[in-house]
């Protein structure tokens, strides 16, 4: 009776009135989703005419694909996870795994035909479109809604084998800053390479003026011919016949419940829920222009530009040098960039700011704090910020479980221990290898809030001392778990592939000299000296 009830809501369409049955809204949603499907309009033809032309010149003669082995193949259907959502064929990983020699015969002769003749099967080109509402948003607006492609088992199969052909070039095409959708690159690390920045501005009483970009529907939004072209310029002309088979005559259906709506052509963009569209993805932004006076940190399409210089004015002339750069290639390559959620941050000691700058002629605002990667950095790189919005966040998730963790609740104490470990602790564990640096009094208000949680749980009375609580349960006080978390993270970093990682560590590591403040490398010593 006390779990909370979810109400059907009528949709809104585009000519004002109400969609309430489920085949309304699964084509309401259809109709919302084809605009983001077209390719942008053109600003410079001449550079249209240069692309088809290349793409029309005859390719190169290069090896072609590898084949495709039975032992490959079942290998990489023994890996598949089981309890995965299928597309709309409904062949699923448990169907392929019980399938005999001769079923996985028959599949191997398709694959290895598909990079023979530059040919990708259209069945496998449908996706199946579910919508999922964005927390906090509301729920008869479409654009409240996260779509979500499900697509057939069998093609994803085919894109891990094609993916395998493809990473041994990759390394030479993606550069070094790019830290989304690559093995052993993780976003913490990247925030640290923006936060060793920072923290080295703050020492050495220097501005450091960053920009934080936001690109309007990065994934939806990727010209085809564009991506075809560059594909043509950088990896063996093998991938090119088959790669526009891939992308050619996409389709989607979204589906609500048990109804869907009619099929629509998908004319630019790459499917989020595919294996080779995020890797397509960063070969099409793998050009995006750097600069020598600036520091760029992207992670598939979260872009930060970096400008540290002991005066305000020349901080902000450098990194608008490079905007003007970005605003270059983003015309060429059809992209846009959203000014409005895009934020300019002065990271200093001082009370000045540094001059606005300009992206695409329109001047980026101006805050006091940024959000990028899901950690928040305010101007004085206190952590504080970062802290209060992960208790907000605890706060909200603990209200709508406290029927099922409760006082009340007749749970037993081992499952609501695994819940508040699997879903309220990631919370505030993310990236605490990095606001493990906060002050003592910023990181007690998880610690307040931990103690308040695990008290409220279990029931324990007031005059039980937090010490013989975390004792107890076997639990790890806030402060404890930032000495493992940096212990692991610390090796992590000696281990990196990355130089740019790499750099973070050992004698050119940021180190506080002139601040009374707490270094990364010396998390993991320095609650267990106290």
């Amino acid at each position: 009776m006390k779990r909370p009830k979810q109400q059907a809501t009528p949709i809104k369409t585009q000519m004002g009135t109400w969609a309430r049955s489920d085949g309304e809204k699964a084509a309401t949603f259809a109709d919302h989703l084809q605009k983001g499907f077209e390719p942008p309009p053109s600003d410079d033809h001449s550079v249209d005419n240069e692309i088809d032309e290349y793409l029309s010149s005859p390719n190169q003669l290069c090896l072609p694909l590898k084949h495709v082995t039975l032992y490959e193949l079942s290998r990489k259907i023994r890996k598949l996870k089981e309890g995965k959502c299928p597309g709309y064929d409904l062949v699923d990983a448990i169907l392929l795994k019980q399938l005999p020699k001769k079923g996985l015969l028959l599949i191997l002769a398709i694959f290895n035909a598909c990079p023979r003749l530059s040919f990708y099967p259209s069945q496998w080109k449908i996706a199946q479109v579910v919508m999922i509402r964005k927390p906090g948003k509301p729920a008869h607006d479409v654009t409240s809604y996260r779509p979500i492609s499900l697509l057939p088992v069998v093609g994803k199969l085919l894109e891990k084998l094609v993916l395998n052909r493809m990473r041994e070039h990759l390394t030479e095409i993606i550069p070094t800053h790019q830290f989304g959708f690559r093995e052993g690159h993780g976003t913490i690390e990247q925030v640290h390479r923006l936060v060793d920045v920072i923290g080295r501005a703050l020492e050495n009483k220097l501005y450091c003026c960053a920009a934080f970009l936001d690109i309007s529907q990065a994934f939806d939004k990727v010209w085809h011919s564009g991506l075809l072209y560059k594909i043509k310029k950088t990896l063996p002309h093998s991938f090119v016949a088959l790669s526009k088979s891939y992308l050619e005559n996409r389709c989607y259906e979204v589906k609500i419940n048990s109804d869907t709506s009619d099929i629509h052509v998908i004319r630019s963009g790459v499917l989020q829920g595919s294996v080779l569209g995020p890797v397509l993805y960063l070969i099409y932004t793998a050009d995006l222009p750097a600069h020598a006076s600036t520091t760029t940190a992207t992670c598939a399409d979260d872009t930060a530009i970096l400008s540290t210089h002991e005066n305000q004015d020349s901080a902000s002339d450098s990194l608008q040098q490079h905007l003007n750069l970005i605003a270059k290639w983003l015309r060429q390559w059809r992209m846009k960039a959203n000014t409005d959620k895009s934020v300019q941050v002065t990271f200093t000691l001082r009370r000045k700011t540094c001059p606005p700058v300009k992206l695409c002629n329109v001047e980026i605002p101006q805050a006091d704090d940024a959000k990028y990667l899901g950690m928040h950095l305010d101007r004085r790189l206190t952590w504080r910020k970062h802290i209060w919005t992960k208790r907000k966040q605890l706060d909200c998730k603990l209200r709508g479980m406290y029927w099922l963790i409760g006082r009340k609740s007749q749970l037993s104490d081992a499952s609501k221990m695994t819940i508040y470990k699997t879903i309220l602790k990631p919370v505030w564990t993310y990236g605490i290898q990095l606001w493990g640096t906060a002050s003592h009094s910023n990181i007690e208000i998880l610690e307040r809030f931990q103690s308040k949680t695990m008290r409220a749980m279990f029931n324990i009375p007031p005059h039980i001392s937090n010490k013989y609580i975390n004792l107890d349960l076997n639990l790890r006080t806030v402060k404890e778990e930032i000495e493992n978390y940096s212990k692991n993270y610390q090796t992590r970093l000696d281990q990196h592939i990355n130089q740019l990682v790499t750099e973070l560590q050992g004698e050119g590591s940021l180190r506080y000299s002139r601040l009374i403040r707490n270094s990364i490398p010396d998390l993991a010593i320095r609650f267990a000296e106290k």
